[in-house]
């Protein structure tokens, strides 16, 4: 609309009328593509409506009940209704239902159809435990006591394990692990288990021949092993002269084959999609148990949305060992403030992890580059400083890893690579510059590479001035918590959940219109309806409509 000779005129109308009254009804504005016009668009709608389906109800009549009795016709119609606006009623309660039910409906079933081949049970004593309780030098929590006990209840249940353990990061996830490989290989069984990177891996080896028994026969498989050492490998699998294969993705190349494959552990894949995770459980064979591993803590409602398809274990508290990080804040004028705290660390025999967002400088953001910062810090630090980003080679990256892990350098500057998976137990400080341009997530999960051993560890939180209110409410948060769980809960608020994790890059934000925030009561909801299902076991065949109106029927059908 426009103002000519003082008089509001409208611009391409799509209707015209003389009067007021002539005009029967109001349009729906929609988001239109190239060569759609409303007019048009809305004449396509309104066709659409008019001849939807009356479908049978797939919901029962109390949960019906809850949403007014609305069905699920009625609710389109509404929602298509330009009165209705901005407005989140019956109709709309009831479509996201659908949704979320459709989605708990295939993780339930992806459950059930890897549970329903009878695998042989897998038969071992409380030895495996007792020996390495012996060799670690801290006492066991309750949550991994407890996740030890559900991880082996499931080794020891004719039906296939297919469990998430999810646990904060420095909680003691690998020693449960450890413990669950020493049980399987003592029921004569193999394992294999895959690390993201070469160097976790092979710390994951260290530990693994460290505390392990003498008599479990280890190997490790990466890209760098040689080939001579590979085909011995391979044909020591073959014939189970190897009991545990520790490596990167690998493990599962086709022409490794192993002897009796008994369970597969996988660190650190929470971006793994079902369909992934299905056909790793296929790969492993029916008597194979899958365990896969997550430092990532995530609120429950993402966990029913991305893990629905696994039990899940979580462990919360840390070992008593365990000092909290202490978490400052700085202004990066203050720099010179920043570099005597490090000297007098680094003189107390503390390594320091420096973290930049940018590899390079750019004009366009104003954010420290990687680079930069590494040449600054050579010249009050010579000989002492090692840089590390995603743009350098593969072999150059371990080199500098295996430098900082040796004590050969220690000031390691970095972009977020070092995020997941690495444990320098001498690196007790991190300091992340522009602080504020980091999710709460990701800047817990940076803070979690120290603090490893049982000196004082700390995170210093660099950033610039004139912050906004919701860069201050995220720094604050940090410094108030270490507790990962809570930190998830707080970032999902403040950044809405298709944002964390990057669920939108990774196609792992799979919901419409549910949202895990706001929906938060109909979730819980829905996991009630699908336990009920599962136990009266329904057919699921009532539900295909819904199944196919989501694009999860294809899922289904996979799974046949």
């Amino acid at each position: 609309m426009v103002s000519i000779k003082n008089r509001y005129q409208i611009t391409n109308p799509t209707h015209i009328a003389s009067n007021v009254n002539n005009i029967k009804k109001i349009d729906t504005k929609y988001s239109l593509t190239v060569g759609l016009n409303e007019k048009k668009y809305n004449k396509i709608i309104n066709e659409v409506l008019n001849n939807i389906p009356d479908l049978k109800e797939w919901l029962r009549d109390d949960i019906c009940n809850k949403f007014n009795n609305i069905s699920w016709k009625e609710s389109i119609i509404q929602l298509h209704d330009p009165k209705n606006l901005n407005k989140q009623g019956y109709f709309y309660k009831r479509l996201v239902f659908d949704e979320i039910l459709s989605n708990f409906l295939i993780s339930s079933n992806i459950r059930s159809s890897v549970k329903k081949f009878k695998k042989n049970k897998k038969v071992f004593s409380l030895d495996p435990f007792k020996y390495i309780k012996k060799k670690i030098d801290f006492e066991l929590t309750s949550d991994q006591i407890k996740a030890i006990n559900e991880i082996d209840n499931d080794l020891k249940s004719e039906h296939k394990m297919f469990r998430l353990l999810q646990g904060d990061v420095g909680s003691g996830k690998t020693i449960v692990a450890l413990i669950s490989i020493l049980n399987v290989i003592s029921s004569k069984f193999q394992v294999a288990f895959m690390a993201p990177t070469e160097i976790l891996a092979q710390q994951h080896y260290n530990l693994a021949k460290k505390v392990l028994s003498d008599n479990v026969r280890i190997e490790i498989l990466t890209s760098k092993t040689e080939n001579k050492i590979r085909k011995k490998i391979i044909t020591n699998l073959e014939n189970h002269s190897v009991d545990l294969l520790i490596g990167t993705h690998s493990l599962f190349q086709n022409k490794i084959n192993y002897k009796k494959l008994g369970l597969i552990i996988i660190d650190e894949q929470h971006k793994f999609g079902v369909k992934q995770r299905k056909k790793l459980s296929d790969k492993g064979g029916k008597n194979c148990d899958i365990l896969v591993m997550s430092a990532t803590p995530i609120p429950r409602t993402m966990i029913m949305t991305i893990f629905g398809d696994m039990d899940v274990s979580i462990i919360k508290n840390k070992p008593k060992n365990r000092k909290e990080i202490i978490t400052l804040s700085k202004l990066d004028k203050k720099i010179d403030e920043i570099i005597s705290f490090s000297k007098k660390q680094i003189k107390n025999g503390n390594q320091i992890f420096w973290v930049c967002p940018l590899i390079e400088e750019s004009k366009k953001v104003d954010h420290q580059s990687s680079i930069k910062r590494y040449e600054y810090l050579k010249k009050y630090f010579p000989n002492k400083v090692g840089i590390l980003h995603g743009a350098l080679d593969k072999d150059i990256k371990d080199k500098i890893l295996k430098d900082f892990l040796n004590r050969k350098i220690d000031i390691l500057v970095s972009t977020t690579v070092i995020e997941v998976g690495i444990d320098f137990p001498n690196a007790n400080v991190i300091i992340i510059e522009n602080a504020n341009k980091f999710g709460l997530s990701q800047l817990h999960q940076l803070r979690g590479r120290v603090g490893r051993g049982n000196r004082e560890a700390y995170c210093i939180l660099m950033f610039k001035s004139n912050l906004s209110e919701n860069a201050k409410k995220r720094i604050n948060i940090l410094k108030s918590s270490n507790d990962g769980f809570k930190i998830s809960e707080e970032d999902m608020k403040l950044r809405g959940y298709g944002d964390l994790l990057g669920f939108k890059q990774s196609g792992l934000q799979s919901f419409r219109i549910a949202d895990p925030i706001l929906n938060e009561d109909l979730f819980f909801l829905a996991e009630q309806e699908v336990k009920r299902i599962e136990i009266k076991n329904e057919n699921i065949e009532k539900f295909m409509p819904l199944l196919k109106m989501y694009d999860r029927a294809d899922i289904l059908n996979d799974l046949v």
